[in-house]
């Protein structure tokens, strides 16, 4: 699995506590697996294997399991257990709905308080994009976008915003994990970054949110196959196996807090 994921995968839903308990890491472990691609969109989530990997019973696995059911990463069907969800067709709008309202007032914030360092962290993760965007890997292209988003959400200072939009980065790429012809990224960096940058700077709120309009509309559109003009780096997500590691190893991963 790969190690550099964005902070946000092991976020949501996890409260602020000194010591995460098994259910805290079990649930960490699955968002992992789920936006890595290793449980593929659809796909049951077998509790008999995944608890022997992990080595819990199933119990805190079901537990944390209905953690992601009510973050959207997961659907329970009675009869049928879980499985990892499909975000597709009108719900793909759904999800940048939900962005742009949380991202919409995290700019606000920011614009009003013109803050130095604020806009030197976002400066900083929109240029790891621009560096991935220049390679070949949509994987490495796909994480620094989400995290720079994630970045923008921090920066507004509200705990609940940041833990909403980590399940909403969770439930993105989940989107991108849907589209049938796979999974794959935008090339070229949108110029819609740039001018949400410049936004911040200016302190100005209404040409931010104009700019992640702009951007999630077409990202909408490329998502749902409406526009083919823009060129992408795409992915085969089935070369990445996923062997969960036993959860005492997980407590000592470094989780971000």
């Amino acid at each position: 699995m790969r190690r550099d994921l964005p902070r946000s995968v092991g976020r949501a839903s996890v409260p602020r506590v000194s010591r995460l308990s098994t259910v805290d890491l079990i649930a960490i472990e699955l968002r992992k697996a789920i936006f890595s691609g290793a449980l593929a969109v659809g796909a049951q989530l077998g509790e008999v294997e995944i608890a022997a990997q992990l080595g819990v019973s199933r119990s805190p696995l079901r537990e944390a399991a209905q953690r992601l059911v009510q973050e959207g990463i997961l659907v329970a069907i009675p009869g049928r257990g879980m499985s990892v969800a499909v975000i597709e067709g009108d719900q793909i709008a759904d999800v940048y709905e939900m962005r742009l309202a949380i991202e919409a007032q995290a700019a606000r914030r920011i614009a009003s308080r013109n803050d130095p360092a604020v806009l030197e962290r976002i400066t900083a993760a929109f240029e790891e994009l621009v560096a991935a965007s220049e390679g070949e890997d949509a994987r490495a292209i796909g994480d620094a976008d989400l995290e720079l988003h994630q970045v923008l959400v921090d920066a507004a200072g509200s705990e609940r915003l940041s833990r909403a939009m980590a399940s909403l980065i969770m439930q993105t790429r989940i989107v991108s994990f849907s589209v049938p012809e796979g999974y794959s990224v935008r090339r070229s960096v949108s110029p819609t970054y740039r001018r949400l940058l410049d936004a911040l700077a200016a302190g100005d709120p209404d040409a931010a949110v104009a700019a992640l309009e702009r951007q999630f509309a077409d990202a909408v559109s490329r998502l749902r196959g409406d526009d083919h003009s823009v060129d992408i780096v795409e992915v085969d997500v089935t070369e990445d196996t996923q062997v969960f590691q036993p959860i005492d190893a997980a407590a000592a991963h470094d989780v971000p807090r």
